[in-house]
């Protein structure tokens, strides 16, 4: 193999210029910043989500901005939906190079109180919208013959217990797992699954962790680099498991938690 050098082996690596990407939960606040940068860094992106009037001036605002993208709205855990949602990905693009599962839920309760529904709304909203997404995408990528990059949005709480959170951990070790078990089952394709697990970033589900003075500091001991995460510092880590700088890595949990995890 002939090496290249210095800007032309990095752009080489981390180039996703052209490649399509299917982004669940486009609009929240993971998916937001997730759909926008990898338009930005020169991809093609589907946005999904459940409401077409969030999902419209996202797509609206890349393309003003210079990106390409689409959207198609639907609900993650339909399955008809899913598949509307993926055929509407490969008539818009030909293809799909890349899926990236942002969407999910979350809604605190002791075991012993909480209603078997919301236990189950929130393990479909993680676990089966994921699982699905996985299931059709997955078919075209195989079909497609040339590889695919897929990447889960996990947690911390998804390998670390923690009060209330019978429902959420749970969900979140799922998708940890359905990551490793898709990462064996489709390297045979050059298909890459890899999860990544944060701490608590500031969206609008948990900004009142930021709001709360007392939680903040509290929860800053745990952290050893000192501050909870913004959107913005998954993009670097979504990069580069969406480009040829991953090609060997798959089946991973990786922590985007600020060391969190290590302590």
């Amino acid at each position: 193999m002939t090496m290249k050098k210095g800007t032309d082996l990095l752009k080489d690596l981390f180039d996703i210029t052209g490649k399509v990407a299917l982004i669940t939960g486009a609009t929240g606040g993971f998916g937001n910043t997730i759909t926008t940068a990898l338009a930005m860094a020169g991809a093609k992106v589907m946005a999904t989500g459940r409401s077409a009037d969030k999902l419209k001036p996202l797509v609206e605002k890349i393309i003003k901005e210079g990106g390409i993208a689409a959207y198609s709205a639907g609900s993650p855990i339909d399955h008809d939906d899913v598949k509307r949602v993926v055929k509407k990905t490969v008539d818009t693009f030909g293809r799909i190079d890349i899926l990236i599962t942002a969407a999910g839920v979350n809604k605190p309760g002791a075991i012993v109180e909480q209603p078997l529904e919301e236990w189950e709304m929130i393990m479909d909203g993680n676990v089966k919208g994921t699982y699905l997404f996985c299931k059709e995408a997955g078919k075209v990528m195989i079909d497609q013959g040339d590889g695919g990059k897929v990447v889960l949005l996990g947690s911390a709480r998804g390998d670390l217990g923690m009060a209330r959170y019978s429902a959420y951990s749970p969900s979140k070790g799922a998708v940890h797992l359905l990551a490793k078990t898709l990462g064996c089952e489709w390297g045979p394709y050059g298909i890459n699954v890899n999860a990544i697990s944060p701490t608590v970033f500031r969206t609008a589900l948990t900004q009142w962790m930021f709001d709360d003075q007392a939680f903040y500091k509290n929860f800053l001991k745990r952290i050893p680099i000192g501050r909870l995460g913004e959107p913005e510092d998954f993009i670097g880590i979504v990069i580069y498991l969406c480009s040829k700088a991953s090609d060997f890595v798959t089946g991973a949990v990786i922590c985007v938690d600020g060391g969190y995890a290590a302590g």
